[in-house]
């Protein structure tokens, strides 16, 4: 009997290398580029976007590490904000062939959630599946897999915390509202991550508003639950993963280099208390001879830079360590 692996990156590549072994790269990559077209396009919200297993096979290979990693990082907000706070239940809305839930079962490890994955695409559920078997996670093992519908009419039961990855985009506004609606009625805390990109930002503002409105409040990136202070069409807040490629990876994606940073938007808030941070990175920090330039949100000045010089001592060594994303303390 195999022994229990914890469900790292690692175990991850693994177990999609187990699983698409037999899957040819050529016919992968051209199932990637279709699907590369879909969400870079106008995504038809009327049927998946994952129609077979073929598809199901190259999506996996092509961008559940870096979910993974988004989700892990997203993740990582949450539970520095409440580090105290472990979720008994846990819905993956619209969660496919899984990562979201690997992120989950890694950040609690031993103590992980009991998962319920929901998505529309049959093909994705079942490869979702194999997957979780495959893992020897007994929280992913224990999973269950339901068909349904992502839309307005979507009614999950009462949980701790519900995950939304990457599926703002796929739904309408208005179905794309409501399930955000219905994940801030049911949650105790609710995690949404979109891609990096400027529309991906304006759909995580849209749902940060809305889980404000609804009474949640905001535990990470931000260190407060007022508005963005980013102004509208300026610039856009996102961070970065590092995600390291296997060799399949690297074949789907027609890449050379063993990595590569997924840059994702997102918001975790929650019905419980939390202890934010008091600033948050939110720019590669510029490191210079005997300075180091922070670009930083806060919460009582918005957006600021500080200047980190020698002279702070322990600080500037703090500043020279910090890295894009990392809370940074403002006493």
């Amino acid at each position: 009997m195999n022994a229990v692996a914890a469900p790292t990156a690692e175990t991850l590549r693994s177990a999609l290398a187990g699983l698409l072994d037999g899957l040819p790269p050529t016919q992968a990559a051209q199932a990637v580029e279709r699907l590369i077209a879909n969400y870079r396009g106008t995504t038809p919200t009327d049927a998946p976007v994952l129609r077979d297993r073929s598809d199901v096979a190259a999506y996996a290979a092509y961008r559940m590490p870096a979910t993974f990693e988004a989700v892990r990082a997203a993740l990582a907000g949450l539970r520095a904000a409440a580090p105290e706070w472990t979720p008994g239940t846990h819905t993956d809305i619209g969660g496919g062939t899984g990562a979201a839930s690997w992120a989950v079962a890694d950040a609690w490890d031993e103590a992980a959630p009991s998962t319920t994955v929901l998505d529309w695409a049959e093909p994705a559920l079942a490869l979702g599946r194999e997957l979780a078997v495959a893992s020897h996670v007994p929280s992913l093992r224990a999973a269950s897999w339901q068909r349904s519908r992502i839309s307005s009419a979507l009614r999950i039961e009462s949980t701790d915390l519900v995950t939304v990855s990457y599926v703002l985009k796929e739904l309408t506004p208005a179905d794309r509202a409501a399930v955000v609606a219905e994940a801030a009625r049911a949650a105790q805390a609710v995690v949404i991550v979109e891609p990096g990109t400027p529309d991906g930002y304006e759909r995580i503002i849209e749902a940060r508003e809305a889980l404000i409105a609804a009474g949640l409040r905001v535990a990470a990136p931000c260190p407060h639950s007022a508005a963005c202070p980013i102004e509208p069409g300026s610039d856009w807040c996102h961070f970065a993963a590092r995600v390291s490629r296997s060799s399949l990876h690297r074949q789907i994606k027609g890449g050379s280099l063993p990595y590569e940073d997924e840059k994702f938007s997102y918001v975790a808030a929650t019905r419980f208390p939390v202890d934010p941070a008091g600033a948050r990175v939110t720019r590669k920090p510029q490191i210079r001879k005997g300075l180091v330039l922070l670009d930083l949100c806060t919460e009582g000045e918005g957006l600021r830079r500080d200047t980190v010089t020698k002279r702070h001592g322990v600080r500037y060594k703090e500043a020279r360590g910090a890295a894009w994303g990392d809370a940074w303390p403002t006493d």
